[in-house]
């Protein structure tokens, strides 16, 4: 499979998550709102896609550590090979389980 695929598989899984994460997003959402009101004007529907944006890029990293793990403890001196972009695209997988069911409920 071409590395592209996997990128965006990866991508695909974090945007999902991002969007249809409940509890991540709201999570997201108060601290923004706490945390920086004027960053974004005061707009909820701004605040929200800013929110949305952080749990996706949130999940794509957290995801990442497993495969910068194996690629320090394999010895991989180039770019990423086939095992570490499954360990990463299996580590975004199972990150959106918990948004998959909304995902389905309301399609994108």
């Amino acid at each position: 499979m071409e590395r592209n695929f996997y990128f965006i598989g990866i991508a695909f899984f974090g945007m999902i998550n991002g969007i249809f994460n409940q509890t991540a997003l709201l999570f997201a959402l108060i601290h923004v709102q706490v945390l920086a009101p004027a960053l974004l004007f005061g707009s909820t529907g701004l605040t929200l896609m800013f929110s949305s944006l952080m749990v996706s890029t949130a999940t794509i990293i957290i995801a990442g550590i497993p495969a910068a793990l194996y690629e320090r403890f394999s010895g991989a001196k180039d770019d990423s090979n086939v095992v570490s972009l499954w360990i990463w695209l299996a580590g975004t997988a199972l990150l959106t389980l918990p948004a998959i069911g909304n995902f389905f409920q309301f399609g994108l």
